[in-house]
C-alpha cells in the first residue's frame, strides 16, 4: 500500500514531495546552526579557561631586588689606586647610592650618585672629586655653565651655580669648591637647600683635604 503524504494543517492538504524536500532542508539548516553556535560557545569556554589556568599557574614573585653598592669598600679601592684620600658621603636613611665608581680621561673623577630614598621624592645629587683640578673643570659637568655666584656653608666657600633656565633637564643646581688639590662639585636635579645639606656634611672631610694642601 502506497504511502500518503501528510496533511499539513497551515496549507489544508498533503504537502508536495517538493515541500516535504524544502522542508526538511529548513530543519537541517537550522540544526546545523544551532550546532554551530553551541560548538562556537564551548570553544569560547574552553579557550577562556586554558587562558585561565595559564594566568593563575605562572608564578610572579617580587623582582630582585638590585644589591646594595657598598659605597664604603669602593672608596678604600680607590684611595689605594689614587694614594689619596676620596671623599665619602654619609648618607643615612634619607638617600641610597645608586652609583659609586672612578672615572678615567683627561681628569681622573671620582664619582658618587645620591638619590633620595623615600617613594614621592624625585632627583639626584652627583658628588664628583675632579682629582688635580680647580674650577675650570666644573663646566664640563654644568653644560658649560661658569659659577653664578658664591655662598658660605658651615664655614666653606663654595661656587654657585645656579642653572634654572640655562642648565639640563638633568642638572638645574650645583655647588663646587677647592679642596686642597681636588675641586669637587655638587651638582643634579635636587633642590638648592637639599644640595647644601649635602654639602654641609661634608665640611668636615673637606676641610681635612684643605689643610693636607
Amino acid at each position: 500500500m502506497s504511502r500518503q503524504n501528510r496533511i499539513v494543517a497551515e496549507l489544508g492538504r498533503p504537502e508536495t514531495p517538493q515541500e516535504t524536500a524544502d522542508r526538511k532542508a529548513e530543519s537541517s539548516r537550522i540544526y546545523r546552526s544551532s550546532q554551530s553556535f553551541r560548538n562556537l560557545i564551548a570553544a569560547l569556554i574552553a579557550t577562556v579557561a586554558v587562558v585561565a589556568i595559564i594566568v593563575f599557574a605562572v608564578p610572579r614573585g617580587e623582582p630582585t631586588p638590585r644589591p646594595a653598592i657598598d659605597m664604603a669598600k669602593i672608596a678604600s679601592d680607590v684611595e689605594s689606586t689614587m694614594d689619596r684620600p676620596v671623599v665619602v658621603p654619609e648618607v643615612g636613611d634619607d638617600w641610597r647610592v645608586n652609583a659609586a665608581e672612578l672615572d678615567g680621561g683627561a681628569v681622573t673623577v671620582w664619582n658618587v650618585t645620591l638619590a633620595p630614598s623615600g617613594e614621592r621624592e624625585r632627583g639626584f645629587i652627583n658628588l664628583a672629586q675632579a682629582f688635580d683640578a680647580d674650577v675650570t673643570w666644573a663646566p664640563k659637568e654644568t653644560g658649560g655653565m661658569a659659577p653664578t655666584g658664591t655662598e658660605t656653608i658651615d664655614g666653606l666657600s663654595w661656587d654657585v651655580y645656579d642653572l634654572a633656565d640655562r642648565g639640563t633637564a638633568n642638572v638645574t643646581y650645583a655647588l663646587g669648591t677647592q679642596a686642597g688639590p681636588d675641586y669637587v662639585l655638587l651638582y643634579g636635579s635636587r633642590s638648592a637647600d637639599s644640595t647644601k645639606e649635602l654639602a654641609e656634611s661634608l665640611t668636615a672631610q673637606l676641610s681635612d683635604l684643605k689643610e693636607a694642601e
